[in-house]
């Protein structure tokens, strides 16, 4: 079937007769990047520092290799651009690989992440949501796996199910939880700021003491790491709705690469400044960990300083 409509679309281009079916080219370079960095930005920074620093040790090693993450990141997203300024079509991955191997391995490519590759990320993010909801319920004690799984599973039918019953509304509840991590990280980073103006630094310092720079740890870090910056690639998804992509989708992905990774390392910098490293270690909710702490009362801090 997919090869059908592709051969339809050949021939349609060779006759002025038939209309060819062209989206509609509203996206510009400030929604480009918000398009980036609203993908990027996931449920991966709320869990990776555990994992990162489960494996090189040190908060100095952990801020490196987030940093060394954007950057690489970036490096992948700069082939994907290059990509899509060659072939100016919808699709991402999958008319990638149409073109350049034919229909077959193009169907296997879309066929790997429909069942396998989406999947699997849709149960990672629904397992941190449960971990994070599970946390103030649990707080001097270990999570039920049984209750995270079934939290984790009610999350992903619940959502099914708005997507499939309204997409008004499932658009509705994306906005939400777009700005609701966003305001999280935002008042994380203001928190991690307050509490250094404070004086309070006491993470920070010996910040590379037992790093661990072994090319395993490094390689595992590296693999955790990777996975809370992606995304990278959603823009090409829909690039035929692009006004400029020659111009806007390089621009786009160096823009918001390099603001995801500040983001990121800033965040990873608050989150020192509240919870030792022994608790980065020990729980799977950083952030909630951070929030419990002292969180409410220094963004009341903040929030006067700022106003």
């Amino acid at each position: 079937m997919m090869e059908e409509v592709h051969e339809l679309d050949k021939m349609n281009n060779g006759r002025d007769d038939i209309p060819v079916v062209q989206l509609k080219k509203t996206i510009g370079l400030a929604s480009s990047i918000t398009i980036i960095v609203g993908s990027m930005i996931g449920s991966g920074i709320f869990v990776s520092p555990t994992g990162i620093m489960e494996n090189v040790r040190s908060i100095g090693a952990s801020l490196i290799i987030w940093v060394a993450c954007g950057l690489f990141s970036m490096l992948g997203a700069y082939c994907y651009a290059e990509l899509g300024t060659m072939i100016h079509r919808s699709g991402g991955d999958y008319i990638y690989v149409y073109e350049a191997f034919g229909p077959f391995l193009g169907f296997l490519r879309l066929w790997s992440e429909v069942v396998v590759a989406r999947p699997a990320s849709v149960a990672i993010m629904s397992m941190t949501f449960a971990k994070y909801i599970a946390q103030p319920i649990f707080p001097d004690c270990d999570q039920p796996e049984v209750a995270v799984r079934l939290l984790a599973a009610v999350c992903i039918i619940l959502l099914s199910f708005i997507n499939a019953f309204s997409v008004r509304m499932s658009t509705f509840v994306q906005d939400i939880f777009t700005y609701a991590k966003v305001a999280a990280l935002i008042m994380i980073i203001i928190t991690g700021f307050v509490q250094i103006g404070f004086g309070k630094v006491d993470g920070l310092v010996g910040a590379f003491d037992n790093s661990d720079w072994s090319p395993g740890a490094i390689t595992k870090a590296f693999y955790v790491g990777l996975f809370a910056y992606s995304g990278w690639n959603y823009l090409n998804c829909m690039i035929e709705e692009m006004n400029n992509p020659r111009r806007d989708l390089p621009l786009a992905i160096i823009i918001s690469c390099l603001l995801v990774t500040f983001i990121y390392t800033m965040a990873n910098v608050a989150y020192v400044t509240v919870v030792s490293p022994y608790e980065i270690l020990t729980t799977p909710a950083v952030a909630i960990v951070s929030c419990n702490q002292e969180c409410i009362r220094l963004f009341i801090y903040s929030a006067y300083l700022f106003s």
